[in-house]
């Protein structure tokens, strides 16, 4: 005789919180939590995008252009890896305290408008905070496009989805900042 089959589905582990032992319990948890910056109990999106802001202050004059394409590259492969094992290991498709994809963004944002003032990164930075927050258009489809359905095992392609949206809010900021330079 078989048993009866489960009528209830399999429970999914309980998400896990972003704290800071967390980030030290493995590399890809202090990369993806853009090193502390995501672990902001307000606003963790906006701290790391601020925390990329200085963190480009701080390279723009090291780096060539080259550099920087390698950087963004690789940032891009690393923080996919990155995002990846840090939303399976909270239990969470996209988690707020992931930052890595608002790191990234900005990133290509200023590498792109630069050189450019210091009112211009900052409007650079408020044009690519409201694309990524209120998610308009054609960010929201992004958003959607990698979720994945609910209690599906988090994989490869909810990583890049974190890294996706904001890729796509990043173009529509720029696409912003050409229309208005060409105006």
């Amino acid at each position: 005789m078989t048993p009866a089959p489960a009528l209830d589905p399999p429970v999914a582990p309980a998400p896990r919180k972003a704290t800071w032992r967390f980030l030290l319990t493995h590399p890809a948890h202090a990369i993806a939590l853009g090193f502390g910056s995501g672990l902001s109990p307000r606003a963790p999106g906006t701290v790391g995008t601020l925390w990329a802001w200085v963190a480009f202050a701080l390279l723009q004059p090291r780096l060539s252009p080259v550099h920087w394409a390698w950087l963004l590259a690789g940032s891009a492969l690393v923080g996919w890896w990155a995002c990846t094992v840090t939303a399976r290991h909270m239990n969470v498709a996209d988690p707020g305290a992931i930052v890595w994809d608002e790191v990234l963004a900005f990133w290509l944002v200023l590498w792109l408008v630069t050189p450019a003032s210091f009112w211009a990164q900052l409007w650079a930075f408020a044009l690519f905070r409201f694309f990524d927050a209120a998610k308009p258009g054609p960010v929201a489809w992004a958003d959607a496009a990698f979720k994945g359905q609910r209690g599906q095992p988090i994989g490869w392609a909810q990583g890049f989805g974190i890294i996706f949206d904001d890729l796509v809010a990043a173009l529509c900021t720029l696409l912003v900042i050409a229309l208005w330079r060409f105006v």
